[in-house]
């Protein structure tokens, strides 16, 4: 006895629903190569998704949702084809990403820094505390040097 198991596919109504990626985003990252070619159906020649697009697509899905640029993940998922071999340059791409988040991650806390001091500024004018709100504006103005600084500075 043998057992036949068939393939689900499903249209990019359907990719688009499982992976949270609008149809048009799915269109796009196969026109510019950043996932392979989606097979068509034979009569229709519309796009049809099978497992493995689907997983692909939801690499590429991670992948945006980190911050990685376009280039970048075209040159991931083509390595990700590549298996073991490519190993060395996907570990390199995703410790530049981290490197990039971690940057990131400081101009944050930088700019919430910021808010903050401007929130106390207007309490403190609000307060009518003059010396306060003016020495929170010489903190507000450094922190924003600071800011500027590192926000030119990749």
């Amino acid at each position: 006895m043998t057992i036949q198991t068939t393939r689900r596919s499903y249209s990019i109504k359907e990719a688009a629903a499982l992976t949270g990626l609008p149809a048009t985003t799915l269109r796009y990252y196969e026109q510019v190569g950043v996932i392979a070619h989606v097979s068509r159906g034979a009569s229709s020649g519309h796009r049809v998704y099978d497992e493995d697009d689907l997983d692909q697509l939801m690499s590429v899905s991670c992948l945006s949702a980190t911050g990685m640029s376009l280039d970048d993940m075209r040159t991931y998922m083509a390595n990700a084809r590549l298996g073991a071999e490519a190993a060395v340059e996907q570990q390199q791409l995703l410790e530049q990403q981290q490197r990039h988040l971690t940057l990131e991650a400081e101009r944050l806390v930088l700019r919430q820094r910021y808010v903050d001091l401007k929130i106390a500024y207007w309490q403190a004018v609000l307060d009518g505390d003059t010396d306060r709100s003016e020495q929170i504006a010489g903190r507000a103005r450094e922190l924003a040097d600071e800011l500027r600084a590192v926000t030119h500075h990749p």
